[in-house]
C-alpha cells in the first residue's frame, strides 16, 4: 500500500483567517445580524459552510443557515474578484511538501473548502501537481465524517495503516479517528493543541519541519 499524507488546507497549509473572518462578518451583516467575531469564526473553520452556520447559530432555522451560507460564498467570491483573498502559505509548508514528495509519500488534501476554492488556492502557490487526491465539501459530508479520508485512500491506493491526517482542528483529528488513520495535529492553526489531543491527535507538530520528523524519523 502507498503511504498517504493527507493535509487539511485552511489553518494547516495556508493562513486564510483574515479572508474567512471578513467573509463571515459580511454574511452576518447581510442578514442584519451581529457578526460572530474572529474567535467564534475560527472555532468553526474546517466544517462545511452550512454546518459552520449551524454551529454558529444553533437556535436558528435551516432557512437562515442556508441564506448565511449563500451570503458567505458570495462575499468570498467578491473578495476573490477584487483581488482581496489572502491565503499565504505557512512558513516551511512548501519545503515540507517537497520533501515528502521526494521521499515517496502520496499527498492529498481533505478540506471544507469548495473544489473551486481549493483549486485556486493550490494553483496560486504552484502546488497543484503535488497532490494526487483532493477531497472537498462539494462531494462529502462535513468533517468529522470520515468520507473524505476514505475517498482519498481509495484514490491514492493507501490504507488506514499507511495514512496520516494532518490538520489544525479537532474536526481533523476526529475525522482521522473515525477513519482509523494516524492523526497528526499542527500547532500553528486555529484550535488549541489541548483540543487536538482531546480529539485524538497521536502527536502534535509545532512547526512544519516537525511533520518530516514525525513521518520520516531518522
Amino acid at each position: 500500500m502507498n503511504r498517504l499524507a493527507l493535509f487539511d488546507c485552511d489553518g494547516t497549509l495556508v493562513d486564510s483567517q483574515h479572508t474567512i473572518c471578513t467573509a463571515m462578518d459580511d454574511a452576518f451583516v447581510a442578514s442584519r445580524l451581529d457578526p460572530p467575531g474572529r474567535a467564534a469564526t475560527l472555532r468553526i473553520v474546517g466544517l462545511s459552510i452550512f454546518e459552520a452556520m449551524q454551529a454558529l447559530l444553533p437556535e436558528a432555522d435551516d432557512a437562515l443557515h442556508r441564506q448565511l451560507a449563500q451570503d458567505y460564498k458570495a462575499a468570498f467570491h467578491r473578495m476573490r474578484g477584487n483581488g482581496l483573498v489572502d491565503e499565504p502559505l505557512y512558513d516551511g509548508i512548501a519545503e515540507t511538501i517537497e520533501a515528502l514528495d521526494a521521499a515517496g509519500w502520496m499527498l492529498g488534501v481533505a478540506t471544507g473548502k469548495s473544489d473551486r476554492g481549493l483549486a485556486l488556492c493550490l494553483a496560486h502557490h504552484g502546488l497543484s501537481a503535488k497532490f494526487v487526491t483532493l477531497q472537498t465539501a462539494n462531494r462529502h459530508p462535513s468533517k468529522p465524517h470520515p468520507a473524505m479520508i476514505d475517498a482519498a485512500m481509495a484514490q491514492a491506493g493507501a490504507s488506514p495503516e499507511t495514512t496520516v491526517m494532518i490538520g489544525d482542528t479537532s474536526f481533523d483529528m476526529a475525522m482521522a479517528v473515525a477513519a482509523g488513520t494516524r492523526a497528526l495535529g499542527v500547532a500553528w492553526g486555529y484550535h488549541p493543541t489541548e483540543e487536538l489531543r482531546a480529539a485524538g491527535a497521536d502527536t502534535i507538530a509545532m512547526h512544519p519541519r516537525d511533520i518530516l520528523t514525525e513521518l520520516e524519523p531518522a
